[in-house]
């Protein structure tokens, strides 16, 4: 019997419940066949996945898909060309950067554009290092949100204190942090129970390898996978693959 996404239970996301073990779309860029990454998207949506995560950055390798081709593919549009219209129950994480000189409202336009959608569910605000204050651009995002163009806000690649400073300035949903098997630092995951934030991992599957890709064993990344889920009741999974075998792998594994 085929495992679904509910398997590994849910959890609150701002003041909406998602299936703990989502989908990240990064690697579906890298997909030359532009058909099997959608094929990918649906299928996880069809196995109970209702939280994806994606960035308007998230663009194949290079910028362009193959030599010579100038053809760009961007999971944002991949994941609108799978899902739209959206069903209801899904929720949508995208993020920005802090590096680069584009406003962030131009930002947050690209991911909607891409995304064909009037309001983002959640934006993270993507430190480029996590050192220094985030209170500018993370105001700059609360402003964007008291518009209507973002629901909830959450924050990555930060520190406790930066935590601290951004739920100074608005709510914060969710946190994501490098965190895994190799990245066994718990203070930001702690910090988030203890606040009922959640928190999303990254690289909790490919480890020190980071986006270079994920285990070679099925047996290893998935109980890398498992091992990640059960840190903490509000830890939401987002595994990425350009692979239906894969993704039905790593959705098993949260019932382990």
């Amino acid at each position: 019997m085929t495992t679904t996404a509910d398997a590994a239970g849910t959890a609150p996301l701002g003041d909406r419940v998602v299936n703990r073990m989502g989908f990240g779309t990064m690697r579906i860029t890298a997909n030359p066949d532009r058909d099997l990454a959608i094929r990918v998207v649906r299928r996880a949506y069809e196995l109970g996945v209702n939280h994806f995560d994606t960035a308007a950055f998230y663009v194949s390798p290079g910028g362009t898909l193959g030599v010579g081709t100038g053809e760009k593919r961007y999971a944002a549009e991949l994941l609108r060309a799978a899902l739209s219209p959206y069903p209801s129950e899904i929720v949508i994480a995208t993020k920005v950067g802090t590096r680069g000189q584009k406003p962030l409202r131009e930002r947050i336009e690209a991911n909607l554009q891409l995304l064909g959608v009037d309001r983002l569910d959640v934006v993270n605000l993507r430190l480029a290092d996590n050192a220094g204050s985030l209170a500018e651009p993370f105001a700059e995002l609360a402003r964007l949100r008291d518009e209507g163009l973002i629901r909830d806000l959450g924050i990555s690649n930060v520190t406790v204190a930066q935590l601290d400073e951004a739920q100074t300035i608005a709510p914060v949903v969710c946190v994501q942090n490098a965190f895994g098997v190799d990245y066994p630092d718990r203070t930001l995951l702690d910090a988030c129970g203890q606040r009922q934030i959640a928190f999303v991992p990254f690289f909790s599957l490919a480890g020190t390898d980071r986006e270079k890709g994920t285990p070679a064993t099925v047996r290893d990344h998935q109980q890398r996978l498992a091992w990640t889920l059960h840190q903490g009741p509000h830890v939401l999974a987002i595994p990425g693959t350009g692979s239906v075998e894969h993704l039905e792998q790593n959705i098993a594994a949260g019932a382990m």
